[in-house]
């Protein structure tokens, strides 16, 4: 698949399977996700793999936030089964550094760009993934367990693996209205 056809069909898969990338298809996809623009050279990334026991790791974690968080039984174990969507996912944190010519958003919005460049690494290489945020991002807890400093965010986690089923290409919105000149 070539570069342009791969970002004009993006897409997303929530329900992953085995296998997942290893090797050399996963090392392309952190390679990717290093050529993010990076004003400054700060390189504002930070990737965390979890896989295999990591997964169980994860559970544990997601489960003691909800309960801290006074959740409900289902709500518990919602988040306590998250984590196995997907063989594989990488937690992307936007590690900030303080830089007079580099804000911080600049720095977390480069590290939202190295997310949808390891998607469309995987993509191209024929897995498939969804980029996953919610609640838990700006936990304590999970901040706590990425060694997420003050001035860090998650900005999502990568689920990676291959595609359950067949992912239908949604239809391309009109341009004209998002675009306008100036």
């Amino acid at each position: 698949m070539d570069a342009l056809e791969l970002l004009l069909h993006r897409h997303s898969a929530a329900r992953l399977t085995t296998p997942a990338p290893i090797a050399e298809v996963r090392d392309n996809i952190i390679r990717a996700g290093l050529r993010a623009p990076d004003h400054g050279g700060l390189k504002p990334w930070r990737f965390v793999i979890i896989e295999d026991s990591g997964l169980e790791r994860f559970s544990a974690l997601l489960q003691r936030a909800a309960i801290a968080d006074g959740l409900s039984e289902s709500a518990i174990e919602k988040a306590k089964q998250a984590p196995f969507r997907a063989p594989l996912i990488i937690a992307v944190v936007a590690h900030c550094t303080d830089s007079p010519k580099v804000p911080q958003r600049e720095q977390i919005l480069s590290a939202g760009c190295a997310v949808h460049a390891m998607q469309m690494a995987a993509l191209a290489q024929g897995f498939n993934g969804i980029w996953r945020t919610g609640s838990w991002v700006e936990h304590p807890l999970v901040r706590d367990a990425f060694s997420c400093r003050q001035q860090d965010e998650i900005v999502g986690f990568l689920y990676l693996g291959s595609a359950e089923r067949q992912v239908h290409r949604t239809s391309v919105p009109d341009m004209s209205l998002f675009v306008s000149q100036f």
